[in-house]
């Protein structure tokens, strides 16, 4: 299985318009599949439309299959209110990664210890799938903490860092010291694009997504 598992500090930070991204950047590499697993809060967003307009995506690059919950709270008590238990091994099981080849941009849902369960987060999805992970991150006031946070609770699992992309204004400050700190590269920094279109989208996701290739090297 190769491919990036996205997760954010927190919820609402950009992780979809991240994965948007994403998928305009890594096209052209070979087979490119976005999934999002867990979704909450469907009747007001659907993530997984959002991807498909935003990345320009063909039908046979989205997976839309997983587990769609009313209600925009925690996975966990989403499932509760609905009368149904998240079971990561079924989850696991919708999915044949290797079959094709194709590179998986996974999307989570709230940030890394989200709980889906009575006693399994948002890392232990990302552990089960063994992808390495980009964390979304906003630049303004309080990321450092955020971020530096996050990536040490990556660490600590022992799960792998890909990077971290920064959304909102840029900050050179905020920047440098999550890189100096966090000893993770940050691969970019997107601005607030207006419009926000798939065009724009495109444009600047091929020229400012880690320029180094970092993320094109993505390891089984």
């Amino acid at each position: 299985m190769k491919g990036l598992f996205v997760t954010g500090t927190d919820t609402g930070v950009g992780k979809t318009v991240a994965a948007a991204a994403l998928m305009h950047r890594l096209r052209g590499a070979g087979l490119l599949r976005y999934w999002k697993p867990i979704q909450t809060g469907i009747e007001i967003d659907d993530d997984t439309a959002t991807v498909r307009r935003l990345g320009a995506c063909s039908e046979d690059e989205i997976f839309d299959q997983g587990v769609r919950l009313p209600k925009p709270v925690s996975p966990h008590l989403a499932a509760e209110w609905a009368g149904q238990r998240i079971d990561l091994a079924e989850l696991r099981g919708l999915v044949d990664f290797d079959e094709d080849g194709a590179t998986w941009i996974v999307e989570g849902a709230g940030g890394l210890l989200v709980p889906i369960n009575e006693s399994q987060t948002m890392a232990d999805w990302i552990a089960y799938l063994a992808l390495p992970v980009l964390v979304v991150a906003r630049s303004g006031l309080g990321t450092i903490n955020h971020t530096l946070l996050t990536l040490e609770a990556l660490r600590a699992r022992r799960l792998r860092v890909a990077g971290v992309m920064m959304i909102g204004e840029p900050n050179a400050d905020n920047r440098a010291a999550i890189e100096q700190y966090g000893h993770a590269p940050v691969v970019a920094e997107m601005p607030f694009l207006a419009p926000l279109d798939p065009g724009l989208l495109a444009a600047w996701s091929v020229t400012h997504i880690d320029p180094q290739g970092r993320l094109l090297e993505l390891p089984r």
